[in-house]
């Protein structure tokens, strides 16, 4: 078994947030919000590192900082159709074997968490990895946007295989439940597949896109982790991450 050999990280924006108007470019510790996500990434190691871009001022801010970012369809329906066309544009020839989607909102990312998340596909049978980390708080455990994954972890182990994902708390019984991190490893095969497959009937249901992949027989493996990276959704999560990167070499080590 061995890992991909030539990953490429993409990272899916658009400036479209009711909650958050701009938010890709709100100001965090002098730099703009996806600025600071293109750099955990690139602190990652793993291989090129592009912005995939619905609007040019992400363009913009991504380029001034010395990275890379590609303008796609502003009117995608979700990160995984626009990292597809940022692949097409970027790789025609085929050269990236695994392409990892990192959100862009989530500026205080471990990088260690972007490798881990490649980890799975080192397992050949498997088609598309993730992150989980274990539920401790009674809230987390009711919260419908907290979505839970169904993983079945061999004693010891912290690669598991994941057996469906809900917004209720699953499987019923004791034992440990877990928070799933919607951070994605995709073998280049499964990308393809992936966004030519219809929308599932479990995925309108419970509004979860990777019960697509799960529904169409695709096996998705997860990545046990310490913690849940803090997501930038609200004015009150973009101060938690001014606060955080804001310290004293906070952007060395999250």
């Amino acid at each position: 078994m061995s890992l991909p050999r030539h990953p490429l990280i993409l990272i899916p924006a658009r400036l479209a947030s009711t909650r958050l108007p701009d938010k890709p470019l709100a100001d965090i510790a002098g730099q703009p919000m996806i600025v600071q996500v293109w750099r955990r990434a690139m602190e990652a190691d793993l291989g090129p590192v592009v912005v995939a871009a619905a609007e040019r001022e992400i363009v913009a801010a991504v380029e001034a900082a010395g990275g890379k970012a590609v303008l796609t369809d502003p009117n995608h329906p979700s990160g995984s159709d626009r990292i597809f066309e940022a692949l097409q544009k970027l790789d025609p020839q085929n050269r990236h074997d695994a392409i990892l989607n990192v959100q862009g909102d989530l500026p205080t990312l471990d990088p260690q968490s972007i490798r881990l998340a490649l980890a799975p596909l080192a397992q050949p049978l498997v088609d598309i990895a993730t992150l989980v980390t274990e539920i401790t708080s009674a809230e987390e455990r009711q919260a419908a946007q907290v979505v839970k994954a169904v993983v079945s972890f061999a004693p010891g182990a912290k690669i598991g295989r994941a057996l469906y994902f809900s917004r209720t708390l699953v499987p019923s019984g004791e034992g440990a439940h877990w928070h799933h991190i919607g951070l994605y490893a995709y073998r280049r095969a499964a990308l393809e597949r992936f966004v030519s497959l219809p929308v599932g009937v479990l995925e309108q249901r419970e509004k979860l896109e990777q019960l697509r992949a799960l529904e169409n027989g695709m096996r998705i493996d997860a990545h046990l982790v310490d913690a849940v990276p803090l997501g930038v959704d609200t004015p009150a999560d973009l101060e938690k991450a001014r606060a955080v990167l804001g310290r004293p070499n906070s952007g060395k080590s999250l």
